[in-house]
């Protein structure tokens, strides 16, 4: 009989809430469907972690027309105990270096939280 085993599941060391914000931090204007497809989860999961982070005062929007424009908001720490003297602000410059698509704007940080929905 052999020792080795199968993974028990096919985990990551990154959340989808912080791929998310990880991508809008990346892309201010990223569509839903896009994040979405960019993160492989449904539109609808999508916009419900985008609503979460929100909530808890990570994320705010704004519309620009037909579209949504995010922002990240600065100085916010992360949630676990372990973490959360931290600025989540070092993860996101730990991805910085990852391109956004072509033709889209880096998302622009704020110290202001508004309470919109998307």
């Amino acid at each position: 009989m052999s020792d080795e085993r199968e993974p028990r599941t096919s985990w990551t060391f990154l959340t989808q809430h912080a791929r998310v914000l990880l991508m809008i931090s990346r892309d201010a204007d990223v569509r839903l469907r896009d994040l979405a497809a960019m993160c492989g989860m449904t539109e609808r999961a999508a916009r419900a972690i985008v609503t979460d982070l929100e909530k808890a005062g990570y994320l705010t929007h704004s519309r620009h027309g037909r579209r949504n424009r995010y922002q990240v908001v600065r100085g916010t720490y992360f949630r676990h105990p372990a973490e959360g003297h931290h600025e989540i602000a070092g993860l996101l410059a730990l991805f910085a270096d990852l391109a956004p698509d072509a033709g889209h704007q880096p998302a622009t940080t704020t110290g202001d939280h508004h309470d919109e929905h998307p």
